[in-house]
């Protein structure tokens, strides 16, 4: 039985990123702004637009496609394709799916587009051939997924893999979903920035902001990030240290819970610095490992398939979708 052909989409809060994917291979891609500020009518309308651009490239047209699977960011109900809660877009209970299938004339699927990250990388990336695996994405905030005995786990509403909301601080920083002590108050970029600030305001000198202003940024980016270590600046090395203490209780903490064959690390941070990003991680980690016999053989890992984890997991969420139906 040869592998279907599937419209796999990325929603994002800048880009809308849509590919034709069969198997694991992307055969022609389009990118668009997302323009979320401008409302959910036109985000709709740019993801239909940049759907029939991938269309275009392949020369054909709905009919050739069995289904488009999107992953968008926030809490959804992948039952309905109701997205009930996407801060970055300004969402609250979209039937993003609904609309679609109106608009393309296609079946829609949606999921958690860190969810269909994880799966891309467990199925084609550097998950392949295991059975578990975590996978942490660290950007402007802290995302994740699991996949368990070899099936992503969504918890009963749907709202499993917040690992950027493991609390590893009580009391601690406050945290953008409102509580305290969450690894995201420690570890994402949002936060190294405002730590980083703090600092500044107490009498300390860095370079972060004069190279964040010479690039361009209006906030702390991973190009940034590597520009100012590699300047040395100090105090972004201190707030890298800091996220990568945390993020090693968080894996220690998901690791003693899931026992995993693979922790897989993803997001820009990561693409910049790679795996000496992830070994501080791995050697803090081990250290509350509760189980040590053989935790040497739980691999960390950086993910593999940068954006294309997210069309690409689309894709295998709509293959196994449409197998499970027949």
């Amino acid at each position: 039985m040869s592998e279907p052909l599937i419209i796999g989409v990325d929603l994002g809060g800048t880009n809308i990123e849509a590919a034709a994917v069969r198997g694991g291979e992307i055969l022609a891609s389009k990118k668009k702004k997302t323009r979320a500020p401008e409302g959910v009518d036109v985000v709709i309308e740019r993801i239909g637009k940049t759907v029939r651009k991938v269309m275009d490239k392949m020369d054909n047209d709905a009919s050739d496609y069995s289904a488009l699977c999107i992953g968008a960011p926030g809490a959804v109900d992948v039952k309905s394709g109701v997205v009930h809660s996407a801060p970055n877009l300004n969402w609250t209970d979209v039937p993003l799916g609904e609309r679609l299938e109106a608009d393309l004339g296609l079946p829609v699927i949606v999921d958690n587009d860190v969810n269909i990250g994880v799966l891309g990388e467990h199925v084609y990336g550097a998950g392949k051939g295991t059975l578990n695996m975590i996978g942490i994405f660290v950007g402007s905030g802290i995302g994740g997924g699991m996949v368990i005995n070899g099936t992503p786990h969504y918890g009963w509403r749907g709202v499993a893999g917040e690992v950027g909301h493991v609390v590893v601080q009580p009391r601690g920083r406050q945290c953008g979903c409102g509580r305290r002590g969450c690894v995201e108050a420690y570890a994402s970029k949002t936060a190294m920035e405002a730590i980083i600030r703090e600092e500044m305001e107490k009498g300390r000198s860095t370079e972060v902001f004069e190279i964040m202003e010479k690039k361009g940024k209006k906030k702390l980016t991973s190009s940034v990030i590597e520009a100012s270590l590699e300047a040395g600046d100090a105090l972004m090395e201190e707030a890298i240290q800091n996220a990568q203490y945390y993020l090693g209780l968080l894996t220690a903490n998901l690791v003693n819970v899931l026992d995993p064959e693979v922790v897989v690390f993803g997001g820009g941070v990561v693409e910049r610095l790679g795996q000496n990003f992830i070994d501080p991680i791995g050697r803090t980690a081990r250290q509350h490992y509760l189980q040590r016999e053989g935790a040497e053989k739980i691999r960390l890992v950086p993910a593999t398939l940068g954006d294309d984890a997210g069309p690409i997991g689309a894709a295998v969420v709509a293959r196994r979708r449409l197998q499970s139906a027949l």
